[in-house]
């Protein structure tokens, strides 16, 4: 099929979708009550904010916007198992060139450098592609450089990969054996998006050269050091109220020792005062996340940013308790006084008087005046509850002597519900703490189910900071479920404070973790449904709640229904004896795998299932997501029962029920998450949710007897005989959610209404008899159809904007299908 035909096919598609006529379910009717008169919670600035963690090359190879990738030459095999220090470069024609580590290097914390044996040079062939060239802009290259020569010339060239010239080459004279810093510029001739930078010493005798960098002219604001234009636009655009940085993950895992002598450690956790003062002075770090971390973005750029795109700057350093998978505390007082002592001194840094010695830096660095910090991150996602609110308490009693007024923020783990996140809100509690940290990635399902999370939350105690969510998608389904979660949101928002989706980028050739809400490659960058829907949300949050109410989704949930399946995650396992019996007492199904296994479906495609000794067993520990199933997916009111044994792995077995298909069911994940805790999860979509989870750990080479017994829309599980858990998956997925704000600025009741169904929404919108209306209101949609995501190419999810007509204190609008909506109503009593 040509591209113009696919073209073709997608924008008819996105039409149909957009049409309300072409819309062949039937509308629903629901009625939304709205109190003009009534004040409810204040809506902070700060509501909605961005999360900034180095991910998917967010920063170097990002926003970051620096060309040359590997610019000091010290990329390693630690970072990355494929990395050496010429990663990025190659030898040009003549000479001889080396990476070398000694005492003639740059600085000391910048610790290696290129030796050439002249005449020789090399290319450096960027990110992505290569190195992206528009024509007609400027780029700015600078080096380090000294020769054993009274004098080399050094020249620096933009060209095609066949050599072709993008621009007119620049040459500077090396001058002594004294590091020191070159300068020059190109204007481009030509664009290309797979451009290299070449640098080439002529003459006899070495050369060394260290921070070979190449910058566009054209920075965000023009700053030198600075940020890629185009990335920096779309966030600003979105006029957060915060930034969070540096992580995530970077902050809180590895060693949290130095760089420093003699082990010179460098898997480390992100620690701020290597990222402050001269970039060639700055050491680099093995990322988290795979790759080499520059740190050209630093605390400095971070705090720069907030302010220029008008955000809060959020800061979070590590506690010294590792997260994410490697769950460790560094028993080491000493250590964790230095890190106490880097937290006040990074206050100082962001507030204090250029006077003061870390206020200086910041001076020195062109900011004489305060960054404004007013809130600080200690730790994320911890998974050893007790040992980091031992640690965060004294960061926390540490900075409020000192700087009573800064909010310190603790966390409540990785996930939404269980164990860990259960013992961090207790001792968040009893500690009084000021606010805490929530982070989740769900299924779409789970967003609409938990629309009233935080009805419930106490309004006494630590208010909430929603760092990190995200639906685990970026189709619009995704985004809308989003959507519908941030109403409720707002109507908390006296409980919520901040929220932020996550992660912010992804370079789509770099990718190590998705959904994300702006994408990116060397030459365009682009929003995610997602984006656009956080847009919207995030440039029309209003003042405060004005109070409504809803009728809901006319709907029934019916009982659990589904198939039975087996699965491993990184483990092989042995299955016997499975067995399903009715209710009623009928055996709808069993297998002792004495024969063959003739009823079981490959569903997944993946491990290695055999009927062996007797048993089915999976004999590849590295294979994840083996499922397999069998019966009938109408199934309904059943007892599962089934031995399982671990025979080695990282992790326990999974036994499924109610399967639809691979995307949609419920599983026991027993001893999941590397063998530290057992749950219950349900998928939706492919997305899913935990719905209840405890410590349960497996050991390998014993029998456990399991059973599953499902009663309508109630499971109670049995390990050995006990009964190890039970719960009632009775939340409705309410696809049709609203919230109404008030904007005093412009006397308007914003009306936020998401229609996340196949059917439109015909809604009575009653303002009641106390208001004054405009006759016309502004609209703003996002719509089309549940699968449609946002490319570099093709954006079918936009916001359009439109004029409504005949808006009286009570009227009828029909919301189309699989859509956000806000209309803008002018209140002519605030006019």
């Amino acid at each position: 099929m040509s591209k113009q035909r696919v073209l073709a096919a997608l924008v008819a598609a996105s039409l149909a979708a957009a049409v309300p006529g072409a819309q062949a379910a039937a509308e629903t009717d629901y009625t939304v009550t709205v109190d003009p008169t009534a004040r409810g919670v204040d809506i902070a600035d700060t509501m909605y904010g961005v999360f900034f963690e180095d991910i998917n090359r967010a920063a170097d190879g990002g926003l970051y916007a620096e060309l040359v990738q590997n610019r000091s030459f010290e990329y390693d095999r630690v970072d990355n198992a494929s990395y050496s220090g010429l990663t990025s470069w190659a030898p040009l024609a003549g000479g001889t060139i080396e990476v070398v580590d000694d005492d003639q290097r740059l600085h000391e914390r910048n610790r290696r450098y290129l030796k050439l044996g002249l005449p020789a040079g090399v290319i450096n062939s960027g990110y992505n592609s290569g190195v992206n060239v528009v024509e007609g802009k400027r780029y700015d290259f600078s080096v380090w450089a000294r020769t054993d020569q009274p004098s080399t010339a050094l020249t620096a060239s933009l060209t095609d990969p066949a050599g072709g010239p993008l621009a007119d080459a620049v040459t500077v004279q090396v001058q002594g054996d004294t590091w020191t810093k070159y300068t020059g510029s190109f204007l481009a001739r030509k664009s290309s998006t797979v451009g290299r930078l070449a640098v080439r010493g002529a003459g006899t005798g070495t050369l060394r050269l260290d921070m070979v960098s190449l910058f566009p002219r054209d920075t965000y604001k023009n700053r030198p050091n600075g940020l890629r234009a185009d990335l920096a636009e779309k966030v600003a655009a979105l006029k957060p109220g915060f930034l969070r940085f540096p992580g995530g993950c970077l902050v809180n895992v590895n060693s949290h020792y130095g760089y420093e002598a003699p082990n010179w450690e460098r898997r480390r956790s992100y620690q701020w005062k290597d990222t402050v003062g001269p970039v060639e002075q700055r050491p680099t770090n093995a990322n988290f996340w795979g790759y080499n971390q520059s740190y050209g973005l630093g605390y400095y750029e971070y705090f720069q940013f907030a302010e220029d795109i008008g955000a809060m700057p959020l800061p979070v350093v590590p506690a010294l308790v590792t997260g994410c998978g490697q769950n460790r505390a560094t028993d080491d007082p000493v250590l964790l006084q230095r890190h106490i002592q880097d937290t006040l001194d990074l206050i100082e840094f962001a507030n204090g008087p250029a006077t003061s010695t870390w206020g200086k830096l910041r001076a020195d660095m062109g900011h004489p005046e305060p960054f404004k910090l007013t809130h600080l991150g200690v730790g994320n996602e911890e998974n050893l509850p007790d040992q980091f609110f031992a640690n965060f308490v004294k960061f926390r009693d540490a900075i409020k002597a000192k700087y009573p007024d800064i909010t310190v923020i603790s966390n409540s783990g990785p996930d939404d519900t269980g164990g860990t996140f259960d013992r961090l809100w207790q001792l968040n509690r009893q500690a009084g703490v000021d606010m805490v940290d929530e982070h989740y990635y769900n299924s779409p399902d789970w967003f609409l189910q938990n629309n009233n999370r935080y009805d419930s939350y106490d309004r006494n105690g630590p208010k909430v900071f929603l760092g990190e969510y995200a639906s685990q998608g970026n189709k619009l389904s995704n985004a809308l479920a989003e959507a519908a979660y941030m109403t409720g949101l707002e109507r908390n928002a006296d409980v919520v404070k901040l929220a932020s989706y996550a992660p912010l980028f992804a370079n789509q050739d770099y990718v190590q973790w998705q959904p994300d809400m702006i994408w990116l490659n060397n030459h365009a960058s682009w929003g995610s449904a997602n984006y656009e829907v956080q847009k919207l949300f995030m440039t029309n949050v209003g003042d405060h709640v004005v109070p409504s109410t809803q009728t809901s989704t006319p709907s029934v949930a019916g009982p659990i229904t589904g198939a039975i399946g087996l699965s491993t995650w990184a483990t092989s396992a042995a299955y016997d004896d499975v067995s399903v019996t009715s209710s009623s007492g009928v055996r709808l199904f069993s297998d002792d795998f004495s024969g063959t296994d003739a009823q079981w479906t490959r569903a997944a495609g993946r491990g290695t299932w055999a009927v062996s000794g007797g048993r089915f067993v999976q004999s590849d520990a590295a294979a994840q997501d083996t499922l397999v199933t069998a019966g009938d997916v109408n199934w309904r009111d059943y007892d599962l029962n089934v031995k399982a044994t671990k025979l080695s792995g990282a992790e326990g077995f999974l036994v499924a029920f109610g399967v639809k298909d691979t995307g949609n069911f419920y599983w026991w994940n027993l001893g999941g998450w590397n063998n530290t805790q057992s749950a219950v999860e349900k998928a939706v979509g492919g997305g899913k949710s935990t719905l209840l989870a405890n410590g349960t750990r497996v050991e390998t080479g014993r029998t456990y007897d399991l059973k599953v017994s499902v009663r309508g829309r109630h499971v109670e599980l049995f390990l050995d005989g006990q009964k190890w858990g039970e719960f009632t998956d009775d939340k409705v997925a309410e696809p049709f959610r609203q919230v109404v704000t008030r904007d005093l600025a412009t006397g308007e009741l914003v009306v936020k209404v998401v229609n996340a169904q196949a059917s439109p929404a015909r809604v009575k919108l009653d303002l009641g008899t106390r208001v004054s209306v405009a006759n016309t209101a502004k609209v703003t949609t996002v719509q089309g159809g549940p699968d449609d995501m946002n490319t570099e190419f093709f954006q079918p999810v936009r916001a359009k904007e439109t004029t409504l007509r005949g808006v009286k204190p009570s009227f009828t609008h029909t919301f189309p299908a699989h859509s956000v909506t806000f209309i803008r109503i002018k209140d002519r009593r605030l006019s």
